[in-house]
């Protein structure tokens, strides 16, 4: 871990750089943009009826949006006020009061008629739920029998049989330990979290190339680098406070680079509203995009070290910096010898890119003497995802861009709470302070005075499989206890995802607010408990920002649910009703203590004990992990690895098709048009060549169709690399592979290949086929 301490925030520059601005035309009339003003007033206006509640949220509390880790409204960046869009879109989630019993408790089907953003604005779940078989409507139960009912279920099944899972909406350091702490209690490694689905390929992949889980510097470490890479990331659209990060970079001279199939117009040019000057004249934020094939990074980074090592044979120390390689790495002559087998032809196929344009890339790198490389889930929801991440290591590695100033690797966070989910162990792969080697267990153990399962648990992907397994099958999931989340339109295959829930036993919902997953069947009852936000839990909660900030946030005066709990005590209560004589051994007595019993069980959040009112916080790791190079791994160096193009298997009349969002925070969809491109949700993002060579226009009704599903939608030309397209997520998430998981992190494959066309053509085409059966039917 590093020695070096973050030293705090930073003043911007007060004077104004008229060379960044988008346009001298005030508030970027005309453009296309978001309208902060009129989205700020808009949540002013939802809250009106919490007023005061919500000004103490906003300034008081932890954001419960992005993972940038902002307090009240400052950070450990930059000086002076922070707010965004997306936290305001999300507050209204903490103001809501409860959904009357009159909606409550109406029909099913009526309530099943209602979208997910529709069911959001209902309001909070009150109290304890129970639907059973045939029942038409919500049943009010008492928490007593509706826990009784859970821990009378779990004490008849195999601990193989139940799961559990936790989002990540606003979820505390302390629930997820809480939760990982209770499902080894019970006898179950099936514990996961959000992070599954977003970031798990990069702690794999950032574990076994430099020993650490986690970005390697901090946010600071944008302002003043040479070039700060932004990889399969639209941080400005999903984290718009980045924006102001992005604006100090670029007043110190920081060259920003955007690798991604579709050129976002948000990471092109934005309004930031909290600096005058950016607010009234928009600030150029890019300087240079690479549109790479969906899939075609690994072949883009092999071709930029290809470039390298041929820069080297010119001019020894001209590309790679032999100083650190020997001193800090291991792999490097193993790593050429790959790299350099490759023709430039088949590396140019695969990332969709010219030669000369890798080498660009490659060169700029070469003559920087600092980078920071930010990620996100366009690199990592990849069958290869892990090896896309130690793609980037092999990178920062080569040029010694680890451990020091202005210098690192970042998976940047989509959410506030995803970061500590996995240091407190609620993921089947990890426990606190570490994983499944024997001496992290035999230490927890002996902390926690109870044995832990040794039997690997299942990823979230795998267990929903694991719920349509035969009925005597040992290894069916028969309940599961979900905290937040829906499967439904975050996961693979809708129609999969429903048979799953639907086959289970028992379905737990513990959560703030209804959604769809929540009014599905299941065979015997479907639970639904109400948890309380971070903002009202009994002595406040924690949670771990991207650059590793642990902060706390104070519990905040103001309405209360009528009988919603914290989640800790919801789990703590469960466990003691399953094994009551062992309860006392169990803990989890309040938040302060849960902080006590995590300084110990997770030896780098020493310090969260100490973490007791506004303003507390702690940066675990120092400012830099692999501080001068040395990295957390067995023989301390950090590991280059030769990683193989991936076959890429698009048919000649298919397109590569992934996902992006719109107007939206993770699944939750605030608007219908997306205020950086003007896409609806519907529309199907293709270049223009593509279109007119299958003779579409742009707004024409096509469909997508492959051997999972369809969509149809409308043709929208956009600037995105030609055999690519984009659709919404989730809505997109028919046309995606079901059971198809990266190799090393068990990630779903969130890409696919599709065949496009015409609405006309493929529902002429059907027709035809249907009528042809009739008469070989009719013969």
């Amino acid at each position: 871990m590093g020695k070096t301490k973050h030293t705090g925030p930073i003043p911007l520059p007060k004077t104004p750089n008229p060379d960044l601005w988008v346009s001298p035309i005030p508030f970027g009339l005309g453009k296309v943009k978001p309208h902060h003003i009129r989205d700020t007033a808009r949540a002013a206006w939802e809250n009106r009826d919490n007023l005061a509640y919500a000004t103490r949220i906003l300034t008081q509390g932890v954001c419960d949006g992005c993972a940038l880790g902002v307090a009240g409204l400052s950070d450990q960046t930059l000086t002076g006020p922070h707010l965004c869009t997306t936290r305001l879109n999300v507050l209204r989630l903490n103001t809501m009061p409860a959904i009357p019993a009159e909606t409550l408790h109406s029909d099913i089907e009526q309530l099943r008629r209602m979208n997910s953003t529709q069911l959001r604005k209902l309001g909070r779940i009150p109290y304890p739920l129970l639907r059973e078989p045939g029942d038409r409507s919500f049943r009010r139960i008492s928490w007593k029998d509706a826990l009784n009912r859970i821990a009378n279920k779990m004490k008849s099944l195999d601990p193989h049989q139940f799961a559990f899972y936790l989002t990540s909406r606003g979820i505390t350091n302390e629930s997820y330990y809480a939760a990982a702490k209770v499902a080894r209690y019970l006898g179950t490694n099936h514990v996961d979290n959000a992070s599954r689905i977003c970031h798990s390929p990069s702690k794999t992949a950032l574990k076994r190339s430099l020993g650490i889980g986690a970005s390697s510097c901090s946010y600071k470490d944008w302002i003043g680098t040479d070039v700060l890479v932004f990889w399969g990331s639209v941080a400005a659209t999903n984290q718009p406070v980045s924006t102001k990060y992005m604006y100090a970079a670029k007043r110190k001279g920081t060259k920003i680079i955007v690798i991604n199939p579709y050129h976002e117009p948000s990471m092109d040019q934005y309004w930031i509203p909290s600096i005058p000057e950016s607010a009234l004249f928009g600030t150029k934020l890019a300087d240079d995009f690479y549109s790479v094939n969906i899939g075609g990074d690994i072949a883009f980074m092999n071709g930029v070290m290809k470039h390298w090592f041929a820069m080297e044979e010119k001019h020894p120390g001209s590309a790679i910096n032999h100083s650190f390689i020997n001193e800090h790495t291991q792999g490097f002559d193993q790593l050429k010898e790959h790299v350099c087998q490759y023709e430039w032809q088949d590396l140019e196929a695969s990332a969709g890119l010219t030669r000369e344009q890798m080498i660009t890339f490659a060169e700029c790198l070469a003559q920087a003497k600092s980078a920071v490389f930010v990620w996100s889930m366009g690199l990592t929801q990849h069958r290869f995802g892990t090896d896309n991440i130690s793609q980037v290591a092999n990178l920062a590695l080569l040029r010694g861009f680890i451990g020091r100033e202005h210098c690192g690797v970042m998976p940047i966070r989509g959410h506030s709470g995803v970061q500590g989910a996995g240091e407190m162990g609620a993921d089947p792969f990890s426990l606190p302070g570490g994983g499944f080697e024997a001496e992290n267990i035999a230490r927890l153990e002996n902390l926690w005075s109870f044995s832990i399962p040794r039997w690997q648990g299942d990823t979230v992907g795998v267990t929903l499989e694991n719920a349509l397994l035969s009925e005597e099958h040992s290894q069916r999931i028969r309940l599961y206890y979900l905290s937040g989340g829906n499967f439904l339109e975050t996961m693979p295959d809708p129609t999969f995802i429903r048979n799953s829930l639907e086959n289970l036993d028992i379905r737990i919902h513990q959560d703030i607010i209804f959604n769809t997953s929540t009014l599905l069947d299941a065979r015997e009852a479907v639970i639904v408990l109400p948890a309380m936000t971070r903002y009202e839990q009994p002595g406040g909660g924690t949670s771990t920002s991207t650059e590793r900030m642990v902060y706390f946030s104070p519990e905040i005066d103001g309405p209360r649910i009528e009988e919603a709990r914290p989640e800790w005590e919801i789990y703590r209560e469960l466990a003691s009703l399953i094994h009551p004589e062992e309860a006392n051994q169990l803990g989890l007595q309040s938040a302060e203590a849960i902080r006590k019993e995590i300084a110990h069980a997770a030896p780098d959040y020493d310090g969260i004990q100490h973490l007791k009112q506004k303003g507390d916080l702690f940066q675990w790791g120092g400012a830099w992990l692999c501080e001068d190079g040395t990295c957390p791994t067995p023989d301390g160096h950090g590991h280059l690895l030769a990683i193989d193009i991936p076959e890429r298997r698009i048919g000649e009349d298919q397109f590569a098709i992934t996902t992006r969002r719109g107007k939206q925070f993770n699944s939750m969809i605030y608007g219908e048009v997306d205020p950086f491109n003007e896409a609806e949700r519907t529309d199907i993002l293709i270049h223009e060549q593509d279109a007119q060579r299958l003779h579409i226009q742009e707004g024409d009704a096509v469909v997508l169709h492959n051997t999972h599903g369809r969509l149809q939608g409308k043709a929208r030309f956009a600037p995105i690399r030609t055999g690519n397209l984009a659709v919404h997520w989730p809505e997109g998430n028919t046309l995606l592979p079901k059971g198809v998981y990266e190799k090393y992190a068990q990630i779903p494959e969130y890409n696919g290949t599709v065949t496009l066309e015409k609405a006309e053509i493929f529902y002429g085409r059907k027709e035809t086929k249907g009528r042809k059966k009739e008469e070989e039917v009719e013969v």
